[in-house]
């Protein structure tokens, strides 16, 4: 049975539209080509899933839902910033279906602009001084910090992965939850520190974003194998070519034989594999059942992310149906 996600993506764009606005009034100003680069990404697209998630975590504990949305303009801005600046490390052509910041603007413009959007984050979380008590606010500040913090270890990590050859699965899913789930993470526990929740709900929905970050970089490392351009936004076999040591590079190293092996490792983090080589390695993977090993860890990620939800006691209902909802379409098989 095919889930109906028609409700979510109306109040979706419904948060956008109020989150777009808030980020459009702090995330002004001049020399004018810095600010162009700053919201280049920003103005391509995106659904703001992030604020959207700590709109709802803040409703289920009686956020007004426009509090909720301004400080979603904070965690949507610092999410932006990492990708000016994982573009230029990865050295990516494209993102969202449009040119990345530093191909259109320079690295150097580019460094700048992420760099903005960073202390742009804090301005945006700042907005709400003197609308909620003090304590608040400096909880949701001190959680922000985290999350920058946890994303920067976290990218370190997946670069440090491409030089190994050795990488283990639990040290791949201590990486995904630090660049991923971190800042998914960040956004509901912003939102229901704003709404003074109880430690005990805190924990229950950093138990929820733990497990549905990681099923959705899982399936997001699936579909950056076998789904095509269209549906990534950026050019096919990237991963490959970058050497990124994901869930179904890890399981294929530990099954395929010598030779295969070799023949495995000698395509990836080479930029210049050609597409047949690419396509010989992706077969290579698939063979080992990986994309089927994957599949069965990220379900059981999020089985546990939704039994972590499941032990809140929200305050609003609707609200936390729409978290249900939020995590099965991230984590939905669009392939």
């Amino acid at each position: 049975m095919v889930r109906d996600f028609s409700k979510l993506m109306d109040y979706a764009r419904h948060v956008a539209s109020g989150v777009n606005k808030v980020i459009a009034e702090v995330v002004s100003g001049g020399p004018s080509r810095l600010y162009e680069a700053s919201l280049h990404l920003i103005n391509a697209g995106g659904k703001r899933l992030r604020p959207l998630a700590l709109v709802l975590s803040g409703r289920m504990y009686g956020l007004d839902e426009g509090v909720g949305i301004t400080a979603g303009a904070s965690v949507e801005i610092l999410h932006n910033f990492t990708l000016v600046h994982d573009d230029i490390m990865d050295r990516d052509q494209f993102r969202r279906g449009v040119p990345t910041v530093h191909t259109i603007y320079g690295e150097e413009t580019a460094i700048l602009a992420g760099d903005l959007l960073f202390a742009k984050s804090y301005e945006a979380l700042s907005r709400l001084t003197g609308l909620l008590p003090a304590e608040r606010l400096v909880n949701a500040f001190n959680e922000l910090t985290w999350a920058a913090v946890t994303v920067a270890e976290g990218q370190a990590l997946d670069m440090d992965f491409e030089r190994r050859w050795d990488v283990t699965l639990d040290e791949y899913l201590e990486m995904v939850y630090k660049k991923t789930a971190a800042l998914f993470k960040s956004s509901l526990v912003i939102g229901a520190l704003l709404a003074g929740a109880p430690e005990a709900e805190v924990a229950h929905l950093e138990g929820f974003a733990r497990g549905v970050g990681i099923a959705f970089q899982i399936r997001d490392d699936v579909l950056g194998l076998i789904a095509d351009e269209a549906v990534l936004g950026k050019p096919v076999y990237s991963d490959l070519r970058e050497g990124k040591k994901t869930v179904l590079i890890i399981y294929a190293l530990s099954r395929l034989g010598p030779d295969e092996r070799s023949k495995l490792v000698s395509v990836l983090g080479r930029r210049d594999a050609g597409v047949d080589e690419l396509r010989e390695a992706t077969d290579l993977i698939k063979s080992t059942g990986a994309v089927e090993f994957a599949d069965r860890l990220a379900d059981e990620y999020l089985r546990s992310g939704l039994d972590s939800l499941g032990k809140t006691k929200p305050v609003d209902r609707e609200a936390m149906d729409l978290l249900v909802d939020l995590a099965m379409y991230v984590t939905a098989r669009n392939y």
